[in-house]
Order: structure tokens, then sequence, then C-alpha cells
């Protein structure tokens, strides 16, 4: 399942969201968007995970939770129209 993980902190890195999510199952990718011409974040990512019911898990728990100062809004990412 892939998830949209927004509200994050602009500090917050790769390896620090797949360990978060790391302890719901298995994190097969995360990718922080950035800004093309800064190289900064965006304040958002995408993660996905092998395993649905584990990441609806993940979801469950970590929305509305606090991460880094911030507090999480994840929800199931949908395509682009």
């Amino acid at each position: 399942m892939n998830m949209y993980v927004g509200n994050l902190n602009y500090r917050v890195k790769e390896g620090d969201l797949e360990q978060a999510m790391a302890a719901y199952g298995v994190v097969t990718s995360v990718k922080v968007i950035k800004d093309r011409e800064t190289g900064k974040s965006k304040g958002f990512a995408f993660v996905e995970m092998e395993n649905d019911a584990e990441a609806a898990q993940a979801m469950n728990e970590l929305n509305g939770s606090e991460f880094m100062g911030r507090q999480l809004v994840i929800k199931e990412a949908r395509p682009r129209d």
C-alpha cells in the first residue's frame, strides 16, 4: 500500500520516516518530496509498505500523532488524475 504522509517537519529525512513506519512492518520505499530548485523538503512524503494490513495499522495509529514536533496526516495515496 502506498501512503501519503503530510504535515512533516521540514527536517525529516527519509531514514527518520522509514524507522518510524518500520515498527509496523516492512517498508519498501520512502520518498520525501523536495522542491526542484531549492532541494528543501515540501513537508510531505510517500511511504510504501509491503503488507496492506500493516500499512492500515500504521495509518490508524500514526495519523494525528506527533512526529518531530508536528502532527502527522497519513492517508492512502491516490494516483494523480
